[in-house]
């Protein structure tokens, strides 16, 4: 009775389903894109090996920052549970690197690091598309990174090149090393925040003397111990050091996307509440354009509660449709929203200042089955919600008073 009622009121209906539709459709194109954008971050920082710890003086003494050695590292290796292998890396912020004095290209950092440790920590990254790890310090080795040695379409030198080290401060500072390039790394990505693409590898000790950042890198072995292992790090150094923890960075993520996830479904789902007054008014007018059927209802025996279910059965039936067509709808939308975003999003110059990878913001869309169910459940409950008041209203009609409205 319930469907024969709707589909004599067709117009009338589409509309209120309508409504439910638009309500449906953006709650789902709104977690969509925020499940798609929590799949783009996780992606992300997890390829920020997370098994890897960097550790990074936090503290100032009276002759400056306090400084980190390979002894530290060594300490941390020999003294702490669950660490694979820790080694020191020198970090020195923008170099430029020359060949024969002709070619030149400025690179995010020179790293000074003990190669056989460095590759211990990322050894997926050490893929060389030519040449390989070095197998002493003679002739002082240096390995560039897929982006410095490929310049514009030019190769700025090859294994068994000689290049020198620029250091680009005012006046710049030439380092009196040549080195010899015994390796070129392939593309590999972002790595613990910092990008070995963007990076020239020289030894350690070759960078004692010059300004620069001091870090050790920690490896576990098995990510569920990064967090303990960096508690452990900030005791030993009596929390004079900053430890980035990268699956820290993970969760902080995804604590932050649930916030705003939940803020923007609701903010969605006043649609939905606008769709469910419609319903109350739609179902208000059609119980008193109805009032002599329920008359005659009652009169043949229907009771109260039948005239109940057969109202609210419409407002479920409208809930049910809305929902099952705004789910599409949002679907569709949701990708409707990820392509203008990514049209509109302003073009980006390069800017070579730090060792970090750029992160790709390019959203696709998840359609989550929780959150489907969800919105189907969200969609009939507050059509129930907004009809039970009208249908209620019918089912405590009177017989004959109902009988005798006109």
């Amino acid at each position: 009775m319930a469907w024969q009622n709707m589909k004599q009121r067709k117009l009338r209906t589409s509309l209120t389903t309508l409504s439910v539709v638009i309500g449906i459709a953006a709650i789902i194109s709104i977690s969509s894109l925020g499940e798609g954008f929590r799949s783009n971050i996780t992606t992300q920082i997890t390829q920020f090996e997370l098994d890897t710890i960097m550790v990074m003086p936090s503290v100032f003494t009276s002759s400056g920052q306090m400084r980190l050695t390979q002894e530290n590292a060594t300490s941390i290796q020999n003294n702490i549970t669950n660490v694979k292998v820790a080694t020191y890396v020198k970090l020195v912020p923008f170099p430029q690197v020359f060949k024969d004095g002709s070619k030149n290209a400025t690179t995010f950092a020179a790293l000074g690091v003990n190669f056989t440790e460095f590759k211990e920590i990322y050894p997926e990254r050490f893929d060389f598309e030519q040449g390989n790890l070095p197998q002493s310090l003679e002739n002082n080795p240096i390995i560039l990174g897929h982006e410095v040695a490929h310049q514009e379409g030019e190769t700025l030198a090859g294994v068994g090149d000689t290049v020198n080290l620029v250091m680009s401060s005012n006046p710049p500072i030439p380092l009196p090393i040549n080195f010899t390039v015994t390796g070129i790394l392939k593309e590999s990505g972002a790595g613990s925040l910092i990008s070995l693409d963007t990076c020239v590898l020289v030894p350690a000790n070759l960078t004692t003397t010059i300004p620069g950042a001091d870090m050790i890198f920690v490896k576990v072995s098995n990510q569920d111990y990064a967090e303990t292992v960096a508690k452990d790090i900030r005791v030993m150094f009596s929390n004079q050091v900053t430890t980035l923890v990268p699956s820290i960075m993970l969760r902080g993520a995804n604590n932050i996307l649930n916030v705003v996830e939940i803020f923007l479904v609701a903010i969605a789902s006043i649609a939905l509440l606008v769709a469910g007054v419609g319903i109350m008014n739609i179902t208000t007018v059609s119980v008193m354009e109805r009032t002599r059927e329920i008359g005659i209802l009652k009169a043949v025996g229907a009771k109260s509660r039948n005239i109940l279910a057969m109202f609210l059965s419409e407002a479920m039936l409208i809930g049910l449709i809305g929902g099952l067509l705004g789910i599409p709808c949002g679907y569709g939308l949701s990708h409707l929203f990820s392509y203008t975003l990514t049209a509109l999003r302003p073009t980006q110059t390069s800017n070579q200042q730090i060792p970090i990878q750029e992160l790709s913001i390019r959203i696709t869309p998840v359609l989550s089955p929780e959150w489907v169910i969800g919105a189907i459940f969200f969609g009939i409950a507050v059509s129930i919600l907004f009809g039970w008041y009208p249908a209620r209203k019918a089912a405590k009609m009177d017989p004959v008073q109902a009988l005798r409205y006109e």
